[in-house]
Protein backbone atom coordinates (compact mmCIF):
# COMPACT_ATOMS: atom_id res chain seq x y z
CA UNK A 1 0.00 0.00 0.00
CA UNK A 2 1.14 3.39 -0.71
CA UNK A 3 1.18 6.36 2.11
CA UNK A 4 -1.56 7.55 1.19
CA UNK A 5 -3.16 4.57 1.03
CA UNK A 6 -2.61 4.11 4.60
CA UNK A 7 -3.56 7.15 5.76
CA UNK A 8 -7.09 6.59 4.22
CA UNK A 9 -7.45 2.99 5.73
CA UNK A 10 -6.14 4.13 9.04
CA UNK A 11 -8.42 7.09 8.60
CA UNK A 12 -11.67 5.47 8.51
CA UNK A 13 -11.38 3.81 11.77
CA UNK A 14 -11.34 6.78 13.88
CA UNK A 15 -13.91 8.78 11.11
CA UNK A 16 -16.05 5.38 10.02
CA UNK A 17 -15.92 3.19 13.11
CA UNK A 18 -15.96 5.68 15.67
CA UNK A 19 -17.12 8.87 14.47
CA UNK A 20 -19.92 7.60 12.18
CA UNK A 21 -20.38 4.37 14.63
CA UNK A 22 -20.13 2.28 11.79
CA UNK A 23 -18.49 -1.00 13.83
CA UNK A 24 -18.74 -3.19 11.26
CA UNK A 25 -16.67 -1.31 9.24
CA UNK A 26 -14.21 -2.74 11.34
CA UNK A 27 -14.30 -6.23 9.24
CA UNK A 28 -12.77 -4.41 6.75
CA UNK A 29 -9.78 -2.45 8.38
CA UNK A 30 -8.74 -5.06 10.63
CA UNK A 31 -7.34 -8.32 10.30
CA UNK A 32 -8.85 -11.40 11.89
CA UNK A 33 -5.72 -11.72 13.82
CA UNK A 34 -5.49 -8.30 14.91
CA UNK A 35 -3.56 -7.89 17.79
CA UNK A 36 -4.05 -4.73 20.17
CA UNK A 37 -1.99 -3.37 23.07
CA UNK A 38 -3.26 -0.35 25.59
CA UNK A 39 -1.65 -0.37 28.81
CA UNK A 40 -4.98 0.29 30.07
CA UNK A 41 -6.07 -3.20 29.27
CA UNK A 42 -4.65 -6.24 31.28
CA UNK A 43 -5.15 -8.22 28.30
CA UNK A 44 -4.37 -7.46 24.43
CA UNK A 45 -7.47 -7.03 22.53
CA UNK A 46 -8.00 -9.51 18.95
CA UNK A 47 -9.48 -9.81 15.89
CA UNK A 48 -11.85 -7.05 14.64
CA UNK A 49 -14.56 -8.35 17.65
CA UNK A 50 -12.24 -6.98 20.22
CA UNK A 51 -12.23 -3.73 18.30
CA UNK A 52 -15.96 -4.16 18.30
CA UNK A 53 -16.08 -4.55 21.92
CA UNK A 54 -13.60 -1.87 23.17
CA UNK A 55 -15.86 1.07 20.99
CA UNK A 56 -18.74 -0.46 22.07
CA UNK A 57 -17.75 0.26 25.66
CA UNK A 58 -16.27 3.56 25.08
CA UNK A 59 -19.52 4.74 23.31
CA UNK A 60 -21.62 3.26 26.06
CA UNK A 61 -19.39 5.25 28.59
CA UNK A 62 -19.18 8.18 26.26
CA UNK A 63 -22.20 8.14 23.77
CA UNK A 64 -20.91 11.51 21.90
CA UNK A 65 -17.62 10.65 21.79
CA UNK A 66 -16.07 12.45 19.11
CA UNK A 67 -12.15 11.47 17.78
CA UNK A 68 -9.91 14.30 16.00
CA UNK A 69 -6.87 13.39 14.08
CA UNK A 70 -4.57 16.07 14.72
CA UNK A 71 -1.76 14.19 12.67
CA UNK A 72 -1.62 10.99 10.76
CA UNK A 73 1.80 9.50 9.29
CA UNK A 74 2.47 6.77 7.15
CA UNK A 75 5.88 5.25 6.57
CA UNK A 76 6.80 1.53 5.46
CA UNK A 77 4.29 -0.42 7.24
CA UNK A 78 3.13 1.60 9.82
CA UNK A 79 0.72 4.65 10.30
CA UNK A 80 1.00 7.24 13.55
CA UNK A 81 -1.83 8.72 14.78
CA UNK A 82 -1.98 11.84 17.20
CA UNK A 83 -5.71 12.08 18.47
CA UNK A 84 -8.05 14.38 20.54
CA UNK A 85 -10.75 12.56 22.24
CA UNK A 86 -14.07 14.77 23.44
CA UNK A 87 -17.11 13.50 25.35
CA UNK A 88 -19.24 13.41 28.30
CA UNK A 89 -19.16 10.52 30.92
CA UNK A 90 -23.15 9.55 30.39
CA UNK A 91 -22.85 5.49 30.74
CA UNK A 92 -20.76 2.87 33.27
CA UNK A 93 -16.75 2.90 32.27
CA UNK A 94 -15.22 -0.12 34.44
CA UNK A 95 -17.44 0.10 37.21
CA UNK A 96 -17.65 4.05 37.10
CA UNK A 97 -20.51 5.12 36.92
CA UNK A 98 -21.63 8.62 35.22
CA UNK A 99 -19.90 11.55 36.09
CA UNK A 100 -22.02 13.54 33.43
CA UNK A 101 -18.61 15.43 32.94
CA UNK A 102 -17.11 16.94 30.02
CA UNK A 103 -13.64 15.09 29.06
CA UNK A 104 -10.68 15.45 27.06
CA UNK A 105 -7.66 13.43 26.25
CA UNK A 106 -5.01 13.22 23.92
CA UNK A 107 -3.47 10.01 22.46
CA UNK A 108 -1.29 8.41 20.08
CA UNK A 109 -1.99 4.87 18.51
CA UNK A 110 0.67 3.31 16.13
CA UNK A 111 -0.89 1.02 13.78
CA UNK A 112 1.35 -1.68 11.54
CA UNK A 113 -0.63 -2.93 8.59
CA UNK A 114 0.08 -6.09 6.22
CA UNK A 115 -1.61 -6.16 2.90
CA UNK A 116 -4.74 -4.14 3.55
CA UNK A 117 -5.63 -4.89 6.85
CA UNK A 118 -4.51 -3.38 10.52
CA UNK A 119 -2.99 -6.10 12.12
CA UNK A 120 -1.67 -4.84 15.28
CA UNK A 121 -1.68 -1.72 17.19
CA UNK A 122 -0.27 0.20 20.28
CA UNK A 123 -1.82 2.36 21.95
CA UNK A 124 -0.88 5.10 24.54
CA UNK A 125 -3.37 7.68 25.67
CA UNK A 126 -3.91 10.13 28.92
CA UNK A 127 -6.10 7.20 31.25
CA UNK A 128 -4.44 9.65 34.23
CA UNK A 129 -6.13 12.84 32.71
CA UNK A 130 -9.34 10.71 32.21
CA UNK A 131 -10.01 9.64 35.90
CA UNK A 132 -8.46 13.16 36.97
CA UNK A 133 -11.25 14.61 34.90
CA UNK A 134 -14.30 12.14 36.19
CA UNK A 135 -13.34 12.84 39.78
CA UNK A 136 -11.90 9.21 40.61
CA UNK A 137 -8.56 10.03 41.12
CA UNK A 138 -6.61 13.22 42.69
CA UNK A 139 -3.01 13.68 42.85
CA UNK A 140 -0.97 14.63 45.99
CA UNK A 141 -1.35 18.37 46.31
CA UNK A 142 -4.31 19.12 43.87
CA UNK A 143 -5.90 22.17 45.24
CA UNK A 144 -2.91 23.43 47.30
CA UNK A 145 -1.04 26.90 45.92
CA UNK A 146 2.58 25.42 44.13
CA UNK A 147 3.48 21.90 44.15
CA UNK A 148 5.22 21.91 47.44
CA UNK A 149 3.14 22.11 50.93
CA UNK A 150 5.29 25.25 53.04
CA UNK A 151 7.39 24.15 55.75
Amino acid sequence: MTREEIKVLVGRFYEDVINKRELAVADEIFALNWVGYDPTSPNPLSGPEGVKREMTMYLSAFPDLRFTVEDLIAAGDKAVVRVTVRGTHKGELMGILPTFKECVVTGIDIHRLYGDRIVETWSNWDALGLLQQLGVVSLPGEGEIGSAKAA
